[in-house]
């Protein structure tokens, strides 16, 4: 039988291995793609030894959780939602200035309460198999024509960073009166997805012939050789950063900085270029093949402006939604 003082230090050993193994672990809650998380979180472990808890949700879920727990939260990471929404929730978040920071490109640095992850891109992806290039829509005005009735896929824009930086771009490069006449008649003619990563595979199966995705969704597709196409829509689109962000109160903080400094080397933001598809935010990684950004007509998108409103856009496009 242990004696007093023996089972007193071999309780605190224990709890000492405990505290020890927890200080070696790092909660993510993230919208990536589960090809990416499965493929950069064991990465990540290998190399530094940290365990990632991954926590896989839709960007609008994310944020309703990180809000539910702020009074003890649970998170020590954001990984990859749109820069839209981190902007809007800064008072869940931690300011942090990574290793990278010289080399991030400036214009996709928005606030220091959130860190950019990747370049994204809004297009449209086509089924190249059921449209031929003259039939490909060429614009946001040509989506709005009846004859695409049924015919669009798109997440929704009240859970989908991505979505909703559709919606403000259309509204940025038309402005409100005529920008919110388009939106409706193209939300008039799209069936509506839950999983923003789901679009392009209903345009690559033939459910859907345009898709309303994120440049690097429909890549994947493009480079498998799928029944997929590219549109960069001639009226204009946007260009954001996806962020990632530290959680204000992190029960991991320093293990999350790490996670945050991981996903912004060189190394690693090559290989998300490579076999992503997403552009990279740092001043020394090319696009690998990717079509230049110099060859695709941008809109002066303002994410803070975007964020701004996005609590009066996404009303009104509940009441556009539930009216259709």
């Amino acid at each position: 039988m242990l004696k007093k003082g023996a089972v007193a230090v071999a309780t605190l050993a224990l709890l000492a291995g405990t505290a020890h193994a927890q200080d070696k672990r790092v909660t993510v809650y993230t919208a990536v793609k589960a090809s990416v998380a499965d493929a950069l979180a064991p990465r990540f472990e290998k190399e530094t030894g940290i365990k990632v808890d991954l926590v896989k949700a839709g960007s609008g879920d994310i944020l309703k959780r990180v809000k539910a727990e702020a009074g003890a939260p649970k998170a020590d990471v954001i990984w990859s939602i749109g820069g839209e929404q981190l902007e809007d929730s800064k008072d869940l978040l931690q300011a942090f200035t990574p290793a990278a920071d010289a080399d991030i490109i400036p214009a996709y640095k928005v606030s220091p309460e959130w860190v950019p992850y990747n370049g994204i891109v809004a297009v449209f992806s086509v089924n190249s198999a059921e449209l031929k290039p003259e039939g490909y829509p060429k614009s946001w005005k040509d989506l709005a024509d009846p004859k695409w009735k049924g015919k669009i896929s798109s997440a929704r824009a009240d859970t989908s960073g991505s979505a909703y930086q559709q919606l403000a771009t259309i509204i940025t490069i038309y402005g409100e009166t005529e920008g919110w006449d388009i939106a409706k008649k193209i939300l008039g003619n799209t069936v509506l997805s839950d999983s923003s990563g789901a679009v392009p595979r209903f345009v690559n199966d033939g459910e859907a012939l345009v898709g309303l995705t994120l440049e690097d969704g429909a890549l994947d597709y493009v480079r498998g050789g799928g029944n997929v196409a590219i549109v960069y829509p001639e009226d204009g689109t946007s260009t954001v950063a996806d962020g990632m962000a530290l959680v204000k109160g992190a029960p991991q903080a320093e293990n999350g900085k790490k996670f945050i400094d991981w996903l912004l080397t060189k190394e690693i933001q090559e290989y998300l270029v490579k076999e992503v598809g997403r552009r990279s935010v740092r001043k020394d990684v090319g696009g690998a093949g990717m079509t230049p950004i110099t060859r695709i007509k941008l809109a002066k998108y303002d994410i803070k402006a975007a964020a701004a409103s996005r609590n009066a856009y996404i009303a009104k496009w509940k009441e556009l939604q539930a009216a259709r």
